[in-house]
């Protein structure tokens, strides 16, 4: 399936539990747009919002009559980015009232009147229950849920469907990714709906995957620094040559993580050099 699809679609029923109301913002950063969950009996709870397309509410309203529920309970978050929570605004003027919470940490240019969840508060539904669970990386505040009813992991962008994970620059740090990712091999986990593309059915094995995935680039990026490439766009132009070049900005962001992690373990060391890129150097 290509990451971007436009035939994904813009509703679906992947269990008696769980809806998909697509957030209607393809991309190349989001492959067919943001999966948002609706989670529950006849008052579900709604996860994240989508960035906030103006049809995404008669959408989500048109699914939410279609199996007969009412109005969303409550809305959680998986973290700040604009795609995953964009949409508060425009929810909270269809249903006034509606309760809106993420982990607060780190925030700036939040909606007004979030609540806050800690890692490990229990979230109780209509039939459902979902326990929150702290994965920093990809955002320090992320949050994945997982839901026991069906050993299910609601993953944010933790773990995709189709692609990898950008770690991005500021925010994200590669360490807490990997601690993140191992934590998450410790839930019983069978299913995964990840925040972007279509349902993961053997969610222990697509972890395994990205650990190795990362481990991988961390041995692309120690080779690249033997061969003699010392600054990041040399490192991603060899690194990522199957990938499009309008990517390799983003591609740059998660060598940039690498690199940090690997600094921090005392492997790698950055020279900065005024007005050009750093240079890296193995120790």
């Amino acid at each position: 399936m290509p990451w971007i699809d436009p035939d994904f679609p813009k509703t679906a029923t992947p269990s008696d539990l769980v809806g998909r109301v697509l957030g209607l913002n393809p991309g190349m950063m989001t492959g067919p747009g943001t999966n948002t969950y609706l989670l529950g009996r006849r008052d579900p709870i709604l996860i994240d919002t989508g960035i906030g397309v103006p049809e995404y509410v008669p959408l989500l309203q048109g699914y939410l009559h279609e199996r007969g529920w009412r109005a969303p309970s409550r809305v959680i978050l998986t973290h700040r980015h604009k795609d995953h929570l964009g949409g508060v605004k425009d929810l909270r003027a269809a249903f006034p009232g509606l309760p809106v919470a993420k982990r607060l940490y780190r925030d700036e240019d939040l909606p007004e009147n979030i609540d806050d969840i800690h890692d490990g508060d229990v979230i109780e539904g209509d039939g459902v229950t979902l326990v929150a669970v702290h994965t920093p990386g990809h955002a320090s505040d992320h949050l994945c849920y997982y839901m026991p009813e069906e050993k299910a992991l609601f993953t944010g962008d933790v773990v995709l469907s189709g692609s990898t994970s950008v770690i991005p620059a500021g925010d994200g740090d590669l360490l807490d990714y990997m601690s993140s990712l191992k934590r998450l091999q410790g839930l019983d986990v069978r299913r995964i709906y990840s925040a972007h593309g279509p349902v993961i059915e053997d969610g222990p094995e697509r972890i395994a995957e990205y650990i190795a995935h990362r481990l991988m680039r961390e041995r692309q990026i120690l080779e690249a620094l033997g061969d003699g490439l010392d600054t990041i766009p040399a490192m991603v132009k060899k690194i990522y040559a199957e990938i499009p070049e309008k990517l390799h900005m983003m591609a740059g962001q998660s060598v940039e993580s690498h690199l940090k992690k690997l600094a921090r373990g005392g492997r790698v060391r950055e020279t900065v050099v005024k007005e050009q890129p750093s240079r890296w150097t193995l120790i």
